[in-house]
């Protein structure tokens, strides 16, 4: 079968993400114990919400909001710091530069990172921050 229009649009933003030079990237996947040098980036599924609905024809508008985990690993601050931001600022870049994912979207918008807390026992320190992304779409099925 055909894969759903959700499910489209979360492998096209997986395949902009790793086109992305560097940084390693996962999709639904738990952190793993050693970070690769450049980066580690995991897309999360996240939650489409509830759709606004139109009749005639049927159509179900989500904005549906997916995550990107960003992971850096580091000796310094420093070095984390500016890894880090060229990690999102590709991200942004990657985005940018097809909003509609092959057209399978209507657009799509990141918001900026939300920085969390990931301690982990013996590691060097992390630094790590959640890069909220906004799928619009419509469909013709809620499950499709």
């Amino acid at each position: 079968p055909m894969p759903t229009i959700r499910e489209t649009i979360l492998q096209a933003l997986l395949a902009a993400l790793e086109a992305m030079p560097g940084a390693t990237v996962l999709r639904e996947e738990v952190l793993p114990e050693r970070l690769p040098t450049g980066g580690l980036v995991i897309l999360r599924d996240g939650d489409p919400g509830t759709p606004e609905i139109t009749l005639s024809p049927l159509a179900y508008h989500y904005e549906h909001r997916a995550e990107i985990e960003v992971i850096m690993q580091g000796k310094t601050p420093a070095v984390r710091s500016g890894t880090f931001d060229t990690l999102v600022q590709a991200i942004g870049t990657a985005l940018a530069s097809d909003r509609t994912l092959g057209g399978f979207c209507d657009w799509t918008e990141a918001q900026a990172p939300q920085p969390v807390d990931l301690p982990v026992e013996g590691a060097a320190a992390l630094k790590a921050a959640i890069v909220p992304i906004t799928l619009i779409y419509t469909t013709s099925d809620p499950l499709g």
